[in-house]
């Protein structure tokens, strides 16, 4: 029977890229996607929730109400994990990517604001809810700089790389 992808078949490669290869296609998801899922946890347990993101390089930013059941854990336990992903047609199209840091939250007030606010594109939302864009928010602003990465993309394996590949901020 002809097959598609034989490639996707056989022994998965274990290669790894090079890190300036790595960082280029975690970067080319980042920029082609705009959801992601958070994952939190609180009192009552994990929390997974659908948010739209904007990202800086590997870092990743929202906005969100205070009251909100995300905020609420992460006021108590900033560690997260976000996942992003492309749609998926097939297993030769399966890209995605686990980061994995410490949310902060920024207002106007902090340093790190200023570099990344002009990332956000708070613009689009204003124009949905009618809200002139005159009157830009003021944040808070969420953001989660990336420790590391899972990233994954089977069309690796085409090319002899394993289909899941590992960065970290700080290599070891």
């Amino acid at each position: 029977m002809p097959v598609t992808n034989p490639w996707l078949a056989g022994p998965t490669p274990t290669r790894r890229l090079p890190r300036a290869r790595l960082e280029e296609r975690i970067l080319n998801l980042l920029s082609s996607q705009n959801m992601c899922v958070l994952a939190t946890s609180g009192p009552d347990g994990p929390l997974a929730t659908p948010v739209r993101y904007y990202h800086l390089d590997f870092t990743v930013m929202f906005t969100a109400l205070a009251t909100s059941p995300k905020m609420r854990n992460l006021a108590t336990d900033p560690r997260i994990s976000v996942g992003v992903f492309a749609p998926l047609v097939g297993q030769a199209s399966s890209r995605g990517a686990q980061l994995f840091g410490r949310a902060r939250l920024l207002t106007e007030s902090d340093t790190d604001f200023a570099h990344n606010w002009p990332a956000f594109r708070w613009q689009s939302d204003h124009v949905e809810r009618s809200r002139p864009l005159d009157e830009p928010p003021t944040g808070p602003l969420v953001v989660i700089e990336a420790e590391r990465i899972v990233y994954t993309e089977h069309w690796l394996r085409r090319d002899g790389y394993a289909p899941r590949q590992f960065w970290r901020r700080h290599p070891a």
